[in-house]
């Protein structure tokens, strides 16, 4: 090999290695975000809640002050889930409690769910180590 293609092949596999280590694929897997945990308290009014997941790697339950879920009352709540990404889904689960988005669809789904007392979990399936948060019902 003359020494230009040992420039180029190295280049080449520079490139390649850089790559992968960007997890490569689309533009939305490579702006990836970590849910941020908050320790602030958070008991949510009004009956209806915003569950949002993507487009990038972010999930979460907002109340109607726009601040994430915690606590709640035990009751009936509005839920409206707003799934920004085909590769993500929004599951909530807990004491009576089992909803979930299909990943590979999009778009705005609406649930009535009545939570119980008890911890109550929600999480993009594929994603379940980085994508999730817990809220307490009272």
């Amino acid at each position: 090999m003359t020494r230009r293609h040992i420039v180029f092949v190295s280049g080449l596999a520079v490139v390649v290695l850089a790559l992968a280590g960007c997890g490569g694929g689309s533009d939305e897997a490579s702006s990836t975000t970590e849910t941020q945990t908050t320790t602030e308290t958070t008991t949510a009014s009004g009956t209806t809640l915003d569950a949002s997941v993507g487009p990038g790697f972010d999930i979460s339950l907002k109340g109607a002050d726009g601040k994430d879920v915690t606590t709640l009352a035990a009751g009936t709540y509005t839920i409206q889930v707003d799934d920004q990404s085909d590769i993500h889904n929004f599951h909530l689960t807990g004491p009576g409690v089992d909803e979930m988005t299909d990943v590979g669809t999009t778009g705005m789904t609406t649930w009535t769910v009545t939570f119980e007392a008890g911890s109550y979990h929600f999480q993009c399936d594929p994603h379940s180590s980085q994508m999730n948060g817990d809220f307490q019902v009272t």
